[in-house]
């Protein structure tokens, strides 16, 4: 049986100390780029493997982290939260146990359970839409990370969407166009993505000096596509248009652009249209290409476990009582339809 290659093999190597490759492997030192790449290319040659179990009990950590996701692993819409998270574990040096859940409380508690029993350093809790979700008490006694959801009292960390400065930022990017007259088309629902967006629009026509007007302002019970139809119907149909449509979602804009085309206009030389998630699959693919604003999902799980992880390495004394509430960047996709 082949011998498990250690530090000490890696700093013979590349002709170091193993105190020095240590450090390096785990960012606690600062050495030159040519003794970096001596390393690196020495855990390459050597194949070099961290004994985790070693490791872990010198540590007392599992390297492990706790995923729990409500329905992300299940659906298109929000798995890049998982790469994200899993991207950055792996970069650190952890690995991810990943639970996905339905609504079903059975079936929460039990993820609960299971993540608590296997000895996670940490978890982090994922939903797929940003939405406030319920303590758990075993949420309480793990370092824990909301990712795509908040609690009313901000007691755990969380990372959500900028969706106030997505919204301004879509409908400024239509008033550039020389759009004066922008409808909207939302979710009756109540959400935090739905009163972000639209306090987004209201923002952006307040610094233009252009008054808000309820009447082209269209809520549908739901986010699909039959949405978009029927509200694009509803606001193209009144007698001073609008010449630009902001739609809640990717799904909703499509319905719009079916029902633009059923009344004989076009997109975007009559209309123009402006959807919201940048799902490829309806975005990228739909003619003309969606302009939409991105969720950053990768991005938000990437966050997500560092932070977490930031919070276990520091020391109790050195923590904040106030945990972050991160807000991250919907950045601007521009396409075709706009």
């Amino acid at each position: 049986m082949k011998n498990r290659v250690t530090l000490k093999d890696v700093a013979r190597r590349a002709g170091v100390s193993y105190q020095t490759v240590s450090k390096v492997l785990k960012n606690q030192i600062q050495v030159t780029p040519e003794t970096r790449d001596r390393i690196q290319l020495a855990v390459e040659e050597l194949d070099y493997r961290p004994d985790i179990l070693a490791r872990g009990l010198r540590s007392k950590r599992t390297y492990t982290i706790g995923f729990i996701s409500e329905e992300i692993a299940t659906t298109p819409y929000a798995v890049r939260m998982i790469q994200g998270a899993q991207d950055k574990a792996w970069e650190l040096g952890y690995i991810i146990l990943l639970i996905n859940i339905s609504g079903d409380t059975k079936m929460r508690e039990a993820a609960f359970q299971a993540v608590h029993d296997r000895n996670v350093d940490g978890i982090v809790y994922a939903t797929m839409y940003h939405h406030e979700v319920q303590h758990h008490d075993l949420l309480k006694k793990l370092p824990t990370v909301l990712l795509d959801c908040f609690v009313d009292d901000q007691s755990l960390p969380s990372v959500v969407p900028d969706e106030v400065t997505g919204g301004r930022v879509a409908t400024e990017y239509l008033l550039s166009k020389g759009h004066q007259r922008i409808g909207v088309i939302t979710t009756s629902e109540s959400l935090p993505a739905k009163y972000g967006r639209l306090e987004g629009y209201r923002q952006a026509l307040a610094k233009h000096n252009i008054p808000f007007d309820d009447q082209i302002i269209f809520n549908f019970p739901g986010s699909i596509p039959t949405g978009g139809y029927l509200g694009t119907k509803h606001i193209l149909q009144q007698e001073n248009r609008p010449t630009a449509i902001f739609c809640y979602n990717d799904r909703m804009a499509m319905g719009a652009y079916d029902a633009i085309r059923k009344m004989g206009l076009r997109i975007p030389d009559d209309v123009a249209i402006i959807g919201y998630d940048n799902q490829e699959l309806i975005a990228a693919d739909i003619f003309p290409g969606l302009t939409t604003m991105e969720l950053p999902h990768y991005k938000m799980g990437q966050w997500a476990v560092g932070h977490l992880l930031e919070h276990i390495d520091t020391p109790q004394s050195e923590q904040t009582n106030s945990p972050v509430q991160k807000l991250l960047e919907c950045p601007l996709i521009v396409r075709d339809s706009a």
